[in-house]
């Protein structure tokens, strides 16, 4: 990794946003190979839904670190919170620490198997998550991860964490329809760079528009500076209508969108789009790049009501990934409020009606990843203007 450089524009967004950073780099951490996965064709054990379900919760406690520990908290939260909305339903929430190694995460995984989980909510870290997968995969048991790393879902693991492909899928068919064709990609040499790129590629030509050009650059200010120029003629020389970045609002978007229109990309001529949530610290929207720029937030009607309810009850508001807990029990209790024997397999899982959940709807697929109902949104005098809501049910996604 590329040394932290000190009182850089980088340092001082990151700085105002360390618990959020540390919060959903999480979901990433450890995000390497994953391990072969078992691909059943409906994977799953019965239930009876007479009783109540028992649901293993596996959180990062027991790492030895304070952050692990406070998000752990936040995730059982948000967990008791989402069964105390279940009207009916009865869950039996066991809480596992799972730590932040996967072979803790394995152990703790099969223990819960053998106390009679029926199915798994979490972990968080994407390092975790196969072992876990693998760990009670003989037993059919799916897997709810907390984690929005794609390359760990399949088989009998679904990943709960807003996924690139569909931030990127909902934003170049908003594009298309505003008349951009041509999609210029520029990146970090990260692996969420590198992600971020794959699912900007496979949106472009899943929507039936053309990659104009990619650029990338090491993960440091100095590393964007150098490569600044160089993209900047890459996507001037491919005729990009839009330059879509996988910056992050708390790391490199303050150096990348500064570095390219003072390099001729101007956002009057090429429409910037981010594949990240620009909107999350507020000192990020005066940057030249973003004026006019598309990015996708979640229903903020549906967020801002978890983050209420929450606060009153625990007195702080939550960490974002404690909404995939509350998201992944109220998934669980709509399907077993069905009275189906089998409403815990992967074909009951992935309807395709989906579920509502603390950023608006959400529905599972069948390759393990998800789909959410997001709005698009720009920026106006460093204001957040929504161009279009988000969708209210899948008959409507997109539209």
């Amino acid at each position: 990794m590329t040394a932290m450089l000190p009182r850089t524009p980088i340092d001082r967004l990151r700085r105002l946003a360390t618990r959020t950073t540390a919060a959903c780099a999480a979901l990433w951490m450890a995000a390497c190979a994953p391990l072969s996965m078992t691909d059943g064709t409906n994977t799953g054990v019965p239930i009876d839904p007479n009783a109540p379900v028992q649901v293993a919760l596996l959180v990062p406690a027991g790492s030895g670190d304070s952050n692990d520990a406070l998000l752990a908290r936040n995730l059982e939260n948000a967990a008791r919170m989402a069964i105390a909305d279940l009207n009916g339903v009865q869950i039996d929430l066991r809480v596992y620490n799972s730590g932040a190694s996967p072979e803790l995460a394995a152990q703790v995984a099969t223990q819960a198997a053998d106390d009679g989980a029926k199915i798994i909510l979490g972990p968080l870290y994407g390092g975790t998550v196969n072992s876990v997968g693998n760990a009670v995969a003989a037993r059919n048991i799916n897997v709810l991860a907390l984690s929005n790393n794609p390359t760990v879902a399949g088989g009998n693991v679904f990943v709960l964490g807003p996924t690139f492909n569909n931030t990127a899928d909902r934003l170049v068919s908003y594009a298309r329809r505003s008349g951009v064709e041509r999609f210029g990609v520029v990146h970090a040499n990260d692996i969420g760079g590198q992600l971020g790129r794959d699912a900007i590629v496979a949106a472009v030509q899943a929507n039936g528009a053309q990659v104009a050009g990619i650029g990338s650059y090491p993960l440091s200010q100095q590393g964007i500076t150098d490569a600044t120029p160089q993209i900047a003629a890459t996507l001037k020389q491919a005729g990009a209508q839009a330059v879509f970045l996988t910056a992050s609002a708390n790391a490199d978007l303050p150096i990348i969108a500064t570095a390219l229109p003072s390099a001729g990309i101007s956002p009057a001529d090429t429409r910037y789009i981010g594949l990240t949530n620009w909107s999350v610290l507020p000192q990020a929207l005066s940057l030249p790049g973003v004026q006019g720029g598309l990015f996708a937030v979640p229903d903020r009607g549906t967020v801002a009501n978890f983050e209420a309810r929450y606060n009153a009850a625990y007195g702080s508001m939550p960490l974002p990934p404690a909404g995939l807990a509350y998201d992944g029990i109220a998934a669980i209790g709509a399907l077993v409020a069905t009275g189906n024997r089998n409403a815990l397999t992967k074909a009951a899982l992935t309807t395709s009606q989906g579920f509502q959940g603390t950023n608006g709807i959400f529905r599972l697929l069948p390759n393990g990843l998800n789909e959410r109902g997001l709005a698009v949104a720009t920026i106006r005098n460093n204001q957040v203007v929504i161009l279009e809501n988000a969708p209210r049910s899948f008959d409507r996604a997109g539209s």
